[in-house]
């Protein structure tokens, strides 16, 4: 059986009732789950003898702007045994932007979420370390944001001088 139909089986096995999409797009696997099994996914995928998905390589978002699910965090998972990587994706709400940590199944992803947090004002529910890591701590915005002016916000931070 090749690579991507293992995977696709045996998520589809489990989590059937809670996948929106699968696709494969230049041999990228992509799963598009819902959000409240994303802990549970996790810890399947890494502890699944024939997957052992044990590496979380990358947590981020995409604001789209005007959907009414307006925010995607995308998870990138490699399990060293298959020698392959995988794309989860979890679209979420707006008001409030928030997810389950997976913290407690990769701890890599610890400084990934905070990052995502920092940038797009996602909030990783019982992260252990939720706090900015480049902006200050008391900065209001979110500067990956779709809505975020391109020159930043006139006075909330110092800005270099215009150029004349």
């Amino acid at each position: 059986m090749e690579i991507k139909e293992l995977i696709t089986q045996k998520v589809k096995e489990k989590f059937n009732e809670a996948i929106e999409e699968i696709s494969d797009f230049r041999n990228d696997l992509s799963f598009t789950v819902k959000k409240d099994i994303i802990v549970q996914l996790a810890k399947f995928l890494k502890e699944e003898p024939e997957l052992e998905f044990i590496a979380c390589k990358d947590v981020t978002a995409i604001d789209w702007g005007t959907r009414k699910k307006r925010f995607t965090v995308v998870y990138h998972v490699y399990s060293f045994k298959l020698n392959y990587q995988i794309r989860i994706k979890v679209n979420i709400d707006v008001e409030p932007p928030a997810i389950e940590t997976v913290t407690s199944i990769w701890a890599s992803a610890n400084w990934y979420e905070r990052e995502t947090y920092d940038m797009y004002g996602i909030k990783f529910i019982n992260h252990p370390d939720l706090r900015r890591m480049y902006m200050p701590e008391g900065f209001e915005y979110y500067p990956l944001r779709k809505d975020f002016p391109v020159l930043g916000i006139e006075g909330s931070l110092p800005l270099p001088n215009k150029a004349d």
